[in-house]
């Protein structure tokens, strides 16, 4: 049987969030693991073992990636998707590219201003996503309940920073890896269309965002960049 790594991160508490979908929503994914669908002939994930490997970072410059680097080390995945919170987001967020720069006077968990400048020094001006958005957008649209947009970047704080490392980090594999930022809306168990959305739809998001992650690399084996 073909088997597939997946490493689904997300952040620890944030100040002033009860609950944190980017915390909660790997670990649940993890626990339910991605089963193809058995009554659909078609599902490019019959036959294919899809392990998934959560992991919870602090909202930290230095922390998460440091924390990150080492899971994606020691599991060595094929699919690497990061999580993080975006308070104002209506519904789930697409990231399309992480630029080289922080520029926030917001301390992290660590008490640390990340202040204004590249991330990487020598590294290139942004990376684009090697997630493959349109085809997740389409799983979402068909979903009809899954409101999504794209956007062109994750910010300048915590999460852009962790974003440019691990795209900096797919892009010097020797092998292809698909690798992304998805940011998550804060968790409204009423459904409103300017005001979160529940959890359960945030992981079945993600279980799309795994799943069309999975087809377009088995059907790609060789893809560099799959925002298309």
């Amino acid at each position: 049987m073909q088997q597939l790594s997946v490493v689904v991160s997300g952040f620890g508490p944030y100040e002033h969030v009860d609950v944190n979908p980017s915390q909660l929503v790997p670990q649940i994914i993890a626990e339910r693991g991605i089963h193809a669908d058995e009554t659909n002939l078609d599902d490019a994930l019959r036959g294919v073992e899809v392990n998934v490997h959560a992991v919870t970072m602090p909202v930290s410059y230095a922390g998460s990636w440091t924390l990150l680097k080492s899971e994606l080390e020691r599991v060595q995945p094929d699919i690497v998707v990061a999580t993080g919170l975006k308070r104002t987001a209506r519904g789930i967020l697409l990231e399309r590219g992480a630029v080289n720069r922080t520029d926030s006077t917001r301390p992290d968990a660590d008490d640390v201003v990340g202040g204004t400048g590249p991330i990487n020094e020598n590294g290139p001006a942004a990376y684009w996503t090697r997630l493959p958005l349109r085809s997740i957008l389409h799983a979402f649209t068909q979903d009809h309940t899954i409101p999504a947009s794209l956007t062109s970047d994750a910010g300048t704080y915590v999460c852009n920073a962790l974003f440019y490392q691990l795209q900096d980090w797919a892009a010097r594999q020797q092998r292809d890896v698909l690798t992304g930022f998805v940011s998550l809306p804060l968790v409204n168990e009423t459904p409103h269309p300017q005001h979160g959305l529940p959890l359960e739809r945030q992981i079945a998001a993600i279980d799309h965002v795994i799943r069309e992650s999975a087809r377009y690399l088995l059907e790609n084996p060789t893809a560099q960049s799959a925002d298309e």
